[in-house]
Parts: C-alpha cells; structure tokens; sequence
C-alpha cells in the first residue's frame, strides 16, 4: 500500500484528495469509493486482492474524510462537490476504469457513469440503487454525530459495532482494523472520528425524504453488478430486482448483512473480482 493525493479546484480554492493505492502503476485502474462516514481504508482487503491480480487499486478518501482536505462550508458536503474532486481523478488516470462504490460512493459513480465521456467500464454498485426510502436515510441520520470524541480506541469500536452492524459479522481483527483507520488524535488524548462534524450539518440540513435516481440510473450504459445486502434496508429487494431487469446488469445478494455488505470477507471479494475480471 502507497499513499497519493493531488489537488482539486473549487470556488473556495484548492483542496488536497488523499488516496491510498495498490498494485502496480501500470495496472488497468480501479476506483474504490466509501460510504458517507467511512474512508478509503475500508477497502484494503478488496485492495489487495484485486491488486494481487495486477490491477491498479486506487481508494480515494472523499473531502472531510480520512486524510483528505475538510471544506471551509458545511454546504460544500454534496454529491457535486464530490463529482468534481473524483473528476480530477479520472483526469488525471486518462484512460477507462473500473469503479466500486459502496453507498455513497456508488452514488457518486452513477453519476459520473451518467455523465457523457465518462471512463467508468464496469460499475459495482454496493447496497445502492436507483431508489432510496426516506426511512433508510433517517435512520443514517440518527447515528452522525451522536458521539464524535471517545476516551480510547476501545470505545470508538465500540461505537462503530454498534452503528454499523449491518456490515454483517466481522471478525474482531477487522473490527479493530476499522476502528484504527478510523481514528483521529483529540484532545486530552481522547480520539475522535475521522471525519468533518460539519458533514453531519449538511446531512442533517435537508429534511429526509426518498431519493429518487431512476433519471440518472436510465443513462447508465456501463456494465453494472448490484451487491444487495439481504437485510438491507436502504436497497430494497425490488429495487435490485428492478434494476436487474435491464441488459448488463447483475444482481448478488449477501446474506447476513444489510447496509452495506463489508467487502471484507473472501466470498464478497470473489464476486467483486469475477466480475471485473470478466469483462478484461
């Protein structure tokens, strides 16, 4: 594992995307991208695996995450922004890619796989779909900021099992390798998350509502494999069905999870592989 950034431009000025990378530099590039409240470091395992079959891993912490730059406006903690900061990246790579996106993060590749010229060749869209229910998104909001500081890492992973179980049954050491990616110093040698409390005032700005995608998932032409969690309850079971009705889509449920499969253990990881190793 490498560590990379480069800068991006906005309104405001420019701002530092920091990613980890794996693989060798020639290899055929794919782009991880995280859920709202995660960081890059989520993927190590998809990481090396799929770098230990030559393919060029990059895993990009989004702006307030990780060690990526905080913004100077709550506001500025949208889908564009994080479009246009992933568009440097794909300007700088120059050339097709293959895109994973757990939630938030495959929200954004649908954007861009929406977006005429896009690079993206294949899409893995983790526990994220084309329609997204209102309560899904409330209860997202009812864990963000509840408990930003704790007085070790023993309680920040405790914070993390409790809020997101739903990842399925991690092993303690993957718990712990969560929690250490995930930890900022505070004071009084306390630790904090690793994100920017203002994601949570622009999350918490727009009153919850269902979030409808299907416009933007009608323009996708990529190929597209739908991890659906079966427990899941921000992808619904008819939404993935829905969405598997269109040429080029494929649709995987993975038990024993909801939102959002980990993509930690060796079975999820397979499918990953097999699909964007099929299309090679």
């Amino acid at each position: 594992m490498r560590r990379n950034r480069l800068r991006y431009l906005l309104p405001q000025g420019f701002f530092t995307l920091a990613w980890t990378e794996w693989g060798p530099d020639d290899g055929r590039p794919v782009i991880c991208v995280h859920g709202l409240t995660r960081t890059g470091r989520d993927f190590d395992a998809l990481a090396a695996a799929l770098a230990a079959e030559g393919r060029r891993v990059l895993c990009p912490d989004m702006p307030g995450r990780g060690a990526s730059d905080w913004l100077p406006d709550p506001a500025l903690y949208v889908a564009p922004t994080y479009n246009l900061c992933l568009s440097h990246l794909l300007a700088w790579l120059e050339g097709p890619v293959d895109w994973v996106g757990t939630s938030l993060g495959g929200i954004c590749g649908m954007l861009l796989a929406a977006t005429p010229g896009h690079p993206i060749r294949r899409l893995v869209l983790n526990d994220i779909g084309a329609h997204v229910p209102k309560a899904s998104i409330a209860r997202i909001g009812e864990y963000l900021g509840h408990a930003m500081e704790f007085p070790d890492l023993e309680g920040l992973e405790g914070h993390l099992r409790e809020a997101h179980a739903p990842f399925g049954a991690l092993t303690d050491a993957e718990w712990r390798h969560m929690a250490e990616t995930s930890a900022r110093p505070a004071a009084g040698g306390r630790v904090a998350l690793h994100y920017d409390p203002a994601i949570v005032t622009a999350f918490r700005a727009v009153e919850p509502a269902d979030m409808d995608l299907t416009a933007v998932w009608s323009q996708v032409t990529a190929e597209v494999l739908v991890l659906h969690g079966a427990e899941s309850d921000l992808l619904l079971a008819e939404t993935a069905r829905a969405m598997a009705r269109r040429p080029g889509v494929r649709t995987v449920e993975i038990p024993g999870c909801g939102h959002a499969p980990a993509l930690m253990h060796a079975d999820q990881i397979g499918v990953v592989a097999e699909f964007l190793r099929s299309g090679l």
